[in-house]
C-alpha cells in the first residue's frame, strides 16, 4: 500500500537510494494522511440497507484512456436478498451521468440522494437479482485516498515519462469510479473487468486475461476474469503504454508454475533498471508459499502494473506498484495472503492486513538476507518508540490517518507479531498457526482475536494477557537489571516501567551475558510483574551484561544495568530457571549444550520453516557444529524423561 509521496519529489537516483536505505518507509499507504478523513458516502441507516443483500458478482465494461480519468460504460451488481426487499441500495459518485439502470435486464426507475442510489424491487428472501448501471463522467479529484488522489488517478512518471490512469479504492473510494457495495465482510464470489483502451495501450486488472479483442477502430478491449472471492477495494484497473514481462514461480507442491505477469512502462530503460528486482518476486512467492501455505491464487496469476505512485497497492492478483525494491515487493506480495485471501473484517483490525504484510518484509529478510534483519527490526522499534502511546488496534475506524499509521499499524503491527512468535518459542507452532488461518479464513475476513485463538490452539498457550498488552494496549516497557554472581550461579533482578497506559508487560525476555570462560550466552526469563528476581544456576563466571533483548524480540528501551556485588537472594525461595545452557549464542555455528541433569537427553534442531536439520542424544554435554548452515535463527528442542524445552539460537557467520 502507499506511503508518503516523497519518492518522486527527488531525482530517480536519489529516490532509489532513499528507498534502499529506508525501504521500511516506502512500502505502503502508511502515514499518508495527516488529518482525520471520514467516508463521505453513506449514513448508518443507508449502510444498514446495503446489508440486506449479499453480493455475488461484479462486472465492469468500461472505456478508458491513459490520458485522463474519464470513464464510460456499464457496471453490474449481482446479488441475493438476505430478506424480503423493496429496494436495493448501492453507491456511486454523484458527479456521474447515469443514462440507464436495468433490473434483471429491464430498464428501471431509481432514486439518487448524494452517492446513494436505490433501485425499487419486490423480491423475497433468497431471490437473486442483477442490476446494470450505464454511467459516464469524470471521477472526483479530491484527496480521498492515502496517495492524496481519488479512487481514479492520472499522472505521468517523472522518471520514465509514461502517463498512466489507475485506480486505488482503499479504504472508502471504490464508489468514486464504479457502482458497488463498500462492505469488507461481503466479498463478491468473482468479478469480470473489460477495458476498452487506445490500441497503443494495455490495461491490467484482476485474475486471468482471457482475451484481447482488436475492435478495429483504434481501440482494443482487454477482458479479465477473476474466479475467487474479492473485496470491493481490491478490484482495480490500470491503463498505460505498457510492455508485458513475465516470470514464473515454482513453489513446492504447486501443480503448475505460477505466472507472474508484469505490465512495465514501455520504456526500455525501465525493465533494464528493475528486471532483477522483478525476477526476485518468484523467489518471494516460493518463500511465502512455504511459510503461509500455497499462494492463494495459484490457478490464476500474480503480477504488477506500474503507476507513478510512491509505493504499492495490493490489488488482488495484480499489485499496482510505483517501483521495485525487495521490501516493497515482498510487502505487497505478502498482502495476497494477508489482506486479499484473508481481509480484515473491520478497519479497526487493519493489523490483519498491514501488520502481517509488514512482517512479511522481515521474514523475507530473515530467510534471504539475514544480515539485514537486525537493522530492520531495530528501525521499526525506533519508530514505534518515537512516541510513547498508541495501540495497534484502531479505535476510530473512519480515521484514515490512524488506520494507515506507519508507526502503529505497520511497524508496531509487525513488531508485535515478532513478539508473539517469541512468546510461543516454537516456530513450528507459529507458522502452523499462520497456515491454519489461511485455510480456516480463506476467501473471507477475520479480526485480530481470531489470530489470538489460532496461536493459542497451535501452541497450547494462553495469550489473553499478551494481546491485551501488545495488541489493544499502548506503550512499551523500559527494562533495568541488577545482577551478581555467586559461584557459578547468576543472581538477577529485572524491573520495568512503561511509557503509557499499559501498566505491565508480561512476556519472556532475553538477556545476554559475557563469561570469562565459554563466551557470550543468552538466557531467557519470564516477566510476570514489574519486578522479577531469578537464580540462573551454573551459568559460569559472568563478567558483564552485554544486552537486554539482543535479538529485538520486544519493543523496549533499556534503563540501567548494574552489577551489584552486594546483591544476594535466598536461592531456596526462588524457582530455578534454565536447566540447559547453550553457548555461545549467537555464534558462528559452534555451540556447546551443557546440563547438570542426569540421564540421557535428546536434541533436535529445526530451521524456521520447521525442517529437521539434525538430531541425536547426549548425557552431560554435546558440541554442535552448524557452521555449514545458512545464517539465521534455528530452534533447538531438548527433551528428557521429565519434559522438553525449546531454545532459539542464531547462526551468524
Amino acid at each position: 500500500m502507499a506511503k508518503t509521496a516523497l519518492l518522486f519529489a527527488l531525482s530517480f537516483i536519489s529516490a532509489l537510494t532513499l528507498a534502499q536505505k529506508e525501504n521500511s518507509h516506502m512500502c505502503s499507504k502508511r502515514d499518508a494522511f495527516g488529518v482525520q478523513m471520514k467516508s463521505a458516502s453513506l449514513s448508518v441507516n443507508q449502510i444498514a440497507e446495503t446489508e440486506r443483500y449479499d453480493v455475488h458478482f461484479y462486472a465492469l465494461d468500461l472505456e478508458m484512456s491513459n490520458l485522463s480519468t474519464d470513464v464510460a460504460g456499464t457496471g453490474e451488481i449481482h446479488g441475493t436478498a438476505r430478506e424480503a426487499l423493496d429496494s436495493v441500495l448501492f453507491e456511486l459518485y454523484d458527479g456521474y451521468t447515469i443514462s440507464d439502470i436495468r433490473l434483471n435486464g429491464v430498464s428501471s426507475t431509481y432514486s439518487r440522494v448524494g452517492t446513494a442510489i436505490k433501485v425499487p424491487v419486490n423480491i423475497t428472501q433468497g431471490t437473486n437479482f442483477a442490476i446494470e448501471i450505464d454511467y459516464s463522467g469524470t471521477p472526483p479529484n479530491g484527496a480521498s485516498t492515502p496517495f492524496g488522489g481519488s479512487g481514479m488517478s492520472n499522472d505521468s512518471s517523472p522518471t520514465w515519462g509514461n502517463q498512466v490512469t489507475w485506480s486505488l479504492s482503499e479504504p472508502f473510494s471504490a464508489y468514486e469510479w464504479w457502482p458497488c457495495k463498500q462492505s469488507l465482510t461481503d466479498k463478491a464470489d468473482s468479478c469480470a473487468v473489460k477495458l476498452t483502451v487506445p490500441d497503443n495501450c494495455m490495461a491490467g486488472s484482476n485474475g486471468l486475461l482471457e482475451a484481447v479483442v482488436d475492435l478495429g477502430n483504434g481501440t482494443k478491449r482487454f477482458e479479465w476474469m477473476h474466479r475467487h472471492p474479492i473485496d470491493y477495494y481490491l478490484i482495480s484497473v490500470a491503463v498505460a503504454e505498457y510492455v508485458e514481462y513475465n516470470v514464473y514461480a515454482n513453489p513446492t507442491g504447486a501443480p503448475n508454475p505460477i505466472l507472474i505477469q508484469n505490465f512495465i512502462y514501455d520504456n526500455p530503460a525501465t525493465l533494464t533498471n528493475f528486471q532483477n528486482e522483478i525476477d526476485e518476486t518468484a523467489d518471494f512467492v516460493e518463500l511465502f508459499s512455504d511459510l503461509y501455505g500455497m499462494y492463494p491464487f495459484a490457478d490464476e496469476k500474480y503480477g504488477h502494473c506500474m503507476a507513478p505512485l510512491s509505493g504499492g497497492m495490493e490489488h488482488q492478483t495484480m499489485t499496482t506498484q510505483g517501483f521495485f525494491v525487495k521490501s516493497l515487493t515482498a510487502h505487497e506480495l505478502g498482502h495476497q495472503w494477508w489482506g486479499d485471501n484473508i481481509t480484515c473484517a473491520s478497519w479497526s483490525d487493519i493489523w490483519v492486513n498491514e501488520g502481517f504484510a509488514s512482517y512479511s518484509e522481515y521474514l523475507m529478510l530473515e530467510n534471504m538476507y539475514p544480515n539485514e534483519t537486525t537493522l530492520d527490526m531495530q528501525d521499526r522499534h525506533d519508530n514505534i518508540m518515537s512516541s510513547p502511546g498508541g495501540s495497534v488496534w484502531v479505535l476510530d475506524s473512519l480515521n484514515e490517518g490512524r488506520i494507515f499509521s506507519g508507526r502503529l499499524t505497520y511497524d508496531k503491527g509487525a513488531a508485535i507479531l515478532h513478539t508473539f512468535r517469541f512468546i510461543l518459542d516454537d516456530d513450528v507452532a507459529f507458522f502452523n498457526a499462520l497456515q491454519n488461518l489461511q485455510v480456516n479464513f480463506a476467501d473471507s475476513t477475520m479480526i485480530g482475536l481470531d489470530v489470538k485463538e489460532e496461536l493459542e490452539a497451535s501452541s497450547g498457550l494462553n495469550l489473553t494477557d499478551a494481546f491485551q498488552e501488545w495488541y489493544f494496549g499502548e506503550g512499551y516497557p523500559t527494562y533495568s537489571a541488577r545482577w551478581n554472581t555467586i559461584g557459578s550461579d547468576l543472581i538477577l533482578e529485572v524491573t520495568h516501567t512503561t511509557s503509557s497506559s499499559t501498566p505491565t508487560f508480561t512476556n519472556p525476555l532475553e538477556i545476554q551475558f559475557s563469561r570469562v570462560i565459554g563466551g557470550d550466552t543468552t538466557i531467557r526469563v519470564d516477566i510476570a510483574s514489574n519486578l522479577e528476581q531469578y537464580v540462573i544456576p551454573n551459568l559460569g563466571n559472568a563478567n558483564s551484561l552485554v544486552s537486554i533483548d539482543p535479538n529485538n524480540w520486544i519493543i523496549n528501551e533499556v534503563g540501567t544495568t548494574v552489577k551489584d556485588p552486594n546483591f544476594t537472594l535466598a536461592i531456596q525461595n526462588l524457582e530455578l530457571k534454565g536447566d540447559y545452557v547453550i553457548s555461545p549464542n549467537p555464534s558462528n555455528g559452534n555451540y556447546l549444550i551443557e546440563t547438570e541433569m542426569s540421564g540421557e537427553h535428546a536434541y533436535s534442531i529445526f530451521d524456521t520453516r520447521g525442517r529437521l536439520i539434525e538430531n541425536g542424544s547426549f548425557e552431560n554435554a554435546i558440541q554442535l557444529d552448524l557452521t555449514q548452515q545458512l545464517n539465521g535463527n534455528y530452534i533447538v528442542q531438548l527433551a528428557n524423561n521429565s519434559g522438553e524445552k525449546r531454545v532459539k539460537i542464531l547462526v551468524k557467520n
